[in-house]
């Protein structure tokens, strides 16, 4: 008998947890492949640190040839799925069209920035979804403040040192954060530069870091509004120009738009002519495509019903991704007889947002911190979770509780090469 063939498509928490749980359970009886754009998984809950200035990008990658034996990572973005003859169709990193059969596929394909039909917003914002939008703001945010000290125009200042962030969930609460700290870290190398870093927090909803504790939420606005941060809930923008935003009926001068307002599967989700549900690929409680049997479906890209809550999805969560992959792993391996199907239930472990220096927000097992506690258990969270380079992760944050904050432009991302609409039906992206 010909060995089976197991082929995940993305190396996001749920793609990259999936394959890890696989090579274990089989042990080299099976060949596993995955597909993927890039030759690593990202740890996303770290990116705000990257764009802070306070880790490297090789910290929060983590290599998946050196962290998944026995699997095979194969460079490409899936442009189609062909249930009927069991092939992936893909494009290599060079653009040649190249497909690979497979026994068992697992859908893990992620999501994308989600876009409102707000005027400006696609020519103007920027996402943050990946390493180099992370990258292109650290050196933007520098840029800006380099400018602003050598300006003498005092409305040119002032447009460049005001930095809008839309959306107040976990990112975009965790990106203002930072970026406020390396902006006020800047602007302190510059003693001539009268003008102070201004940030703007807009959110519709009525409070930042809604889906968590309102005692965190009240919490981390305080943290905020403590650095000079201008938190607007119950608002959003109605317009965005290259020289500001508008938010309501007021006008901001502004060089700066980040776009935080949530992600939306990625369009390979609508191309492979599976069964969707709320834009999602519909799957049953063991993660399982419906009317196709080899075919799973897990993270942002499926629609995983909760069974805590009947009648309802899970959240689009890296907590739930990664138990997702290790789930849909599970279930495949016991497709050959090695253990059995279990259907996907969470309990949640709680929530953790990092505001940067000795703040943090956190709810452990449904117990409220916030402060140094917070911090700690935060940063020990990250620790336990990342697969790797956890040394290198550990030493940047006592180097830059010493006071040690890179503050050179690295010149590597171009604004062009990280527009805010970055999907298209043909392409398929990392999983978070």
């Amino acid at each position: 008998m010909t060995r089976p063939h197991i082929v995940i498509i993305g190396a996001g928490f749920a793609g990259y947890h999936a394959a890890r749980r696989l090579s274990r359970l089989a042990s080299g009886k099976a060949d596993i492949t995955v597909i993927n754009p890039t030759d690593y998984f990202l740890y996303l809950p770290l990116l705000p640190e990257v764009a802070g200035g306070i880790l490297d990008p090789r910290q929060v990658t983590i290599p998946l040839a050196d962290t998944l034996p026995g699997v095979k990572p194969l460079l490409g973005e899936v442009t189609a799925v062909d249930p009927n003859q069991r092939r992936v169709h893909y494009h290599d990193p060079e653009g040649r069209c190249a497909s690979v059969g497979y026994d068992r596929l697992l859908l893990t394909a992620g999501s994308v920035n989600k876009l409102l039909p707000i005027p400006g917003v696609a020519d103007n914002a920027h996402g943050f979804r990946g390493l180099p939008e992370a990258l292109y703001l650290r050196d933007h945010l520098i840029r800006q403040v380099e400018l602003a000290a050598t300006s003498d125009d005092p409305a040119d200042r002032a447009a460049r040192m005001t930095f809008v962030v839309v959306g107040a969930g976990y990112t975009g609460t965790e990106v203002t954060a930072q970026g406020q700290l390396l902006t006020a870290h800047l602007a302190a190398r510059h003693p001539g530069l009268a003008q102070q870093p201004r940030w703007l927090l807009v959110d519709h909803g009525d409070r930042i870091l809604a889906h968590l504790d309102r005692r965190l939420s009240d919490a981390a606005t305080a943290v905020l509004n403590q650095r000079g941060v201008e938190v607007r809930t119950g608002t959003s923008i109605t317009a965005a120009t290259s020289d500001g935003v508008h938010i309501g009926e007021q006008f901001v001068a502004s060089r700066t738009l980040l776009w935080c307002v949530g992600v939306r599967p990625d369009p390979l989700v609508t191309a492979t002519g599976l069964r969707l549900e709320q834009g999602r690929i519909a799957v049953d409680a063991f993660l399982r495509v419906p009317g196709h049997p080899r075919i799973y479906a897990c993270g942002d890209a499926a629609a995983v019903p909760d069974l805590t809550r009947p009648g309802k999805l899970t959240a689009k969560t890296a907590q739930h991704a990664q138990r997702q992959g290790v789930r849909a792993a599970g279930n495949i391996a016991a497709d050959y007889g090695i253990g059995r199907r279990r259907p996907y239930r969470h309990a949640s472990l709680g929530f953790a947002v990092d505001l940067g220096g000795a703040n943090a927000a956190a709810n452990p097992l449904g117990l409220p911190l916030h402060g140094l506690p917070a911090v700690a258990m935060t940063r020990g969270y990250h620790l336990a979770s990342l697969p790797a380079n956890r040394a290198r992760v550990a030493a940047a944050w006592l180097f830059a509780a010493a006071g040690s904050r890179p503050d050179t432009q690295l010149g590597l991302v171009p604004a062009s090469a990280v527009p805010l609409d970055t999907a298209t039906p043909e392409v398929a992206h990392a999983d978070s």
